[in-house]
């Protein structure tokens, strides 16, 4: 049986970084760092656990159960196809991949179109910044289609070439902090001046890692058969080894955004977003050259994480609806996502928001589920009652988040702990999962 070298396995971590680290894995943590000041630490904690921790439990679980669908399958099968649907919607072609070309513009070309020197004009009728967001959008979707053709190879293309390049540019920003530190850490401001571990724990929900986990693994486990592993035990093992190096390079390059935005914050650097936050510190340390630095970044890790997605999501659909082929159902999310995106990233976020806290905590709760198996696995109704009481929770709060309220839903789960501090489905949680456990010792199943 085969077995990997540390080089190869390194090759393969390497590989499911790039697809977790895209947008959000560089904005959250300095914007943290410059809110939090000397509670960095503690924010960073709560942070890692939906950022880092989850995202790899979330690989480890897939890997170990057969797939998410035979996951989420514990629950219902008409679960398991709606969930997997819905989480593929979400990173897909719905959110996550047209977010990816949205915020690499943002940051690489809209400077060009805005402030002192920028280019104005009109194209056909349209402004110059429209014009150039729709080219934008066009070739970044081209590239990531080409990319993503032969995804068997990303370890080749990201492990060896994108990935190293983007760590690189990151290590700059970082040691630039270290040799010029930009000022002390400030004081903890709102919302990380009361619990900050807990404000970090739901800051980690917008990297949207822990839907991306559980789907992932697939495509490194495609790259792992790619280079002559032919077990699914041995599969499994190198998928959940990748997942650790991956979470080790995720807590590092965070720790040191973090830092990086700590610094800025005490430097009255903080801005509006960690967007700024780093624009802001880019031209501290490095003048206006150093917004190409930033720029760079931003559409390297964009670029990666869209790979991944396109990916993953084709192959899903390629093997849930087949009527089209992988190069089918990749050509439709490129062009699908080439057309969200050009609708904005202000619009793209605002969409997010809702559709990821009703998601998530399902998420999650389906992780935990999947590492108490040897424990549950037998209770028939630990897994769907446990998963209903969170949807409910999750969903109440997800409708009242797009600005509808549900009827009596709404200020029952309000009033559940920890709910002022977006925590609500937690409790509904742990009663869904004791009622499911004590159903199923009443009415166990039969022989």
């Amino acid at each position: 049986m085969k077995s990997f070298s540390l080089k190869e396995r390194a090759l393969i971590g390497l590989t499911l970084f790039s697809m977790f680290f895209g947008a959000g894995n560089l904005i959250f943590p300095p914007f943290l760092g410059a809110l939090a000041g000397d509670s960095t630490f503690l924010a960073m904690t709560g942070f890692a656990v939906t950022a880092v921790i989850f995202p790899i439990l979330g690989v480890a679980a897939v890997a170990r159960s057969g797939g998410l669908t035979t996951l989420a399958s514990r629950v219902h099968p008409a679960f398991a196809f709606l969930f997997t649907l819905l989480i593929y919607l979400s990173i897909g072609p719905c959110l996550a991949i047209p977010r990816t070309a949205g915020t690499s513009f943002e940051m690489a070309i809209a400077p060009l179109f805005t402030g002192d020197g920028a280019m104005t004009g009109t194209f056909m009728g349209f402004e110059a910044g429209v014009v150039a967001q729709a080219v934008y959008s066009v070739a970044f979707f081209l590239l990531a289609f080409t990319i993503a053709l032969n995804p068997e190879k990303l370890t080749q293309r990201l492990g060896k070439i994108t990935s190293p390049t983007l760590l690189t540019l990151i290590t700059i920003l970082f040691i630039s902090a270290i040799i010029h530190p930009l000022g002390d850490y400030g004081a903890a401001r709102a919302p990380y001046d009361a619990a900050p571990v807990v404000r970090g724990f739901i800051e980690g929900y917008q990297t949207m890692d822990t839907l991306a986990a559980l789907n992932f693994g697939l495509i490194i486990a495609m790259n792992i058969r790619a280079m002559g592993v032919k077990t699914d035990s041995g599969v499994v093992r190198e998928t959940i080894l990748a997942g650790f190096i991956a979470g080790l390079l995720l807590i590092t390059v965070y720790l040191a955004l973090a830092h990086i935005g700590a610094e800025a914050g005490g430097a009255g650097l903080t801005g509006e977003n960690g967007a700024q936050t780093l624009t802001g510190v880019v031209i501290q340390q490095f003048g206006h050259a150093g917004l190409f630095i930033l720029g760079a970044i931003f559409f390297i890790a964009c670029l990666n994480t869209c790979v991944g997605l396109l990916s993953c999501c084709s192959n899903y659909f390629r093997d849930t609806f087949p009527i089209l082929g992988y190069r089918g159902w990749l050509t439709v999310f490129a062009l699908t996502s080439t057309a969200i995106a050009n609708a904005g990233l202000t619009a793209i976020l605002k969409f997010s928001v809702p559709v990821l806290v009703g998601i998530y905590p399902l998420a999650l709760v389906l992780i935990i589920l999947a590492f108490l198996h040897p424990f549950i696995g037998n209770m028939r109704f630990a897994y769907p009652v446990t998963m209903l009481f969170t949807g409910v929770a999750a969903v109440t709060a997800g409708v009242s988040q797009a600005g509808f309220k549900l009827p009596f839903l709404a200020d029952f789960f309000a009033s559940m702990p920890l709910a002022s501090q977006g925590l609500d489905w937690v409790v509904p949680s742990v009663a869904g999962l004791t009622v499911g456990v004590v159903l199923s010792l009443v009415m166990p199943r039969k022989a």
